[in-house]
């Protein structure tokens, strides 16, 4: 059987996972940030620690097949935040993954790797990176990684351009482009763990929304179908009364976009196919 390491098992996604992975048959390693995780069951595995911490990354990967990699900053922090914890812990990582031969990781990218480009484009999977901040940038600084890790040493790596995943419907007009479901998220995970010879392949992590800023309609490496789709709520979202940021409004990476954000009357050059001009 194939065990199965989950870092970030305490965050929002990892905390599902935990879950849901092992009701689905998976022989799961869960581990959490810095704090212990209380066992669900008894004989659950789990463990903590600083993956920083080649130690730490040692007992989470010994034995491992595959990780599903969820631990790291998610949101927008400054720089020094998201370089500990992004870069140098996934740096740990694919080390660890070496040492151990650890056959693949599923690492949890991010649409913030794309978030410059216009809510106009339509996005495929070889699609130019156009990162919104700091933590889009350490995603494709990972994902660059994930690639090296390949190259160089065959470890695989499904790369999930995670969308907005809150186990709840979506809330707001860009999460109509941007979200997916939780059958979808147990979907997408359980392929990437069991797909065969993935090589380094990226998949868009969101659920097949009508209003998508990603080609859905191009096939992926691991079998990714998504069933659910964000406009079922649209009619009432779309009927609300919303305040949205114009700067937001026009980029798909939305409010991560207007952090330290310089309007265009206040640069001296601008980009010819900036959508604000």
């Amino acid at each position: 059987m194939t065990k199965v390491a989950l870092s970030g098992a305490s965050g929002n996604i990892g905390a599902v996972l935990r879950v849901e992975l092992q009701k689905r048959g998976v022989d799961l390693r869960s581990a959490g940030g810095t704090q212990p995780l209380m066992p669900l069951h008894d004989g659950e595995d789990v463990m903590h620690g600083d993956l920083r911490d080649a130690a730490v990354v040692d007992r989470l990967l010994q034995g491992v097949d595959v990780l599903v990699h969820m631990a790291g900053t998610s949101v927008e922090r400054p720089l020094p935040e998201i370089i500990e914890n992004n870069l140098v812990a996934l740096h740990q990582v694919y080390e660890g993954a070496r040492r151990h031969e650890v056959r693949r990781v599923v690492f949890a990218s991010s649409n913030h790797a794309f978030g410059m480009n216009p809510v106009s484009a339509r996005l495929s999977l070889d699609a130019e990176y156009r990162p919104d901040g700091f933590y889009g940038l350490s995603k494709v600084w990972g994902e660059a990684m994930a690639r090296m890790y390949w190259d160089k040493h065959g470890i695989e790596s499904v790369l999930l351009r995670i969308g907005t995943t809150m186990g709840r419907p979506p809330e707001n007009i860009r999460q109509l482009s941007t979200w997916m479901g939780t059958e979808d998220l147990l979907q997408l995970v359980m392929r990437s763990i069991s797909a065969e010879q993935v090589g380094c392949a990226a998949v868009w992590g969101i659920s097949a929304n009508a209003r998508a800023y990603y080609d859905l309609a191009e096939s992926n490496a691991i079998g990714y179908e998504p069933t659910q789709n964000a406009e079922d709520w649209a009619e009432a979202i779309v009927a609300r009364s919303e305040l949205l940021d114009p700067i937001a409004r026009q980029f798909q990476g939305g409010p991560f976009v207007t952090g330290d954000y310089t309007p265009r009357e206040c640069r001296r050059f601008r980009r010819v196919d900036d959508p604000l001009m």
